[in-house]
């Protein structure tokens, strides 16, 4: 059975504060990874939110940037689609005004390159299909993995004919 980290250590609201910001600017955390962070340091609920109220207040943490942050990266290094990406988001607890901004922030030249660029290397793999049927049906399953949209995967069928 695995269980959560057992709390390592007994820090003071003094002594959690720059180890936390030193956590904030090594990678952008989302406000949830931070709360648990900070709890892992054994301090209690009113600590842990004054210190997210300072971390917010002094820019280090920012749930807007965060989501931007992941959206985009996760499009150019996992090549996942919108809809798995607002569902990673909402997974860390962030905010819808802040994944609706995430999601516009995304290149719409950039999403669709990387949409054929997967496209692409599927249909590779699937050139041993013979029946025009599971082919069309493997190349939308798997784009329907990665989180595209049911109305843009709809239009890869005239290329999984060929």
């Amino acid at each position: 059975m695995i269980f959560l980290k057992m709390i390592s250590q007994n820090l003071t609201a003094d002594q959690a504060l720059p180890k936390i910001k030193q956590y904030c600017a090594y990678q952008e955390p989302c406000h949830a990874e931070v709360r648990d962070k900070l709890y892992s340091f054994g301090l209690n609920i009113k600590d842990v939110e004054i210190i997210i109220i300072d971390l917010i207040g002094e820019n280090f943490l920012n749930g807007q940037r965060f989501a931007i942050l992941f959206a985009g990266g996760k499009l150019r290094i996992k090549h996942w689609g919108e809809n798995k990406i607002k569902h990673a988001l909402k997974l860390k607890q962030v905010s819808d005004y802040c994944i609706k901004k995430a999601l516009k922030e995304i290149d719409a030249a950039d999403y669709i390159k990387v949409f054929e660029k997967l496209v692409e290397q599927k249909m590779k793999t699937l050139k041993s299909e013979k029946n025009i049927f599971v082919k069309k049906r493997k190349l939308q399953d798997f784009l329907l993995m990665k989180g595209y949209e049911r109305r843009l995967v709809s239009e890869v069928g005239k290329i999984a004919k060929k």
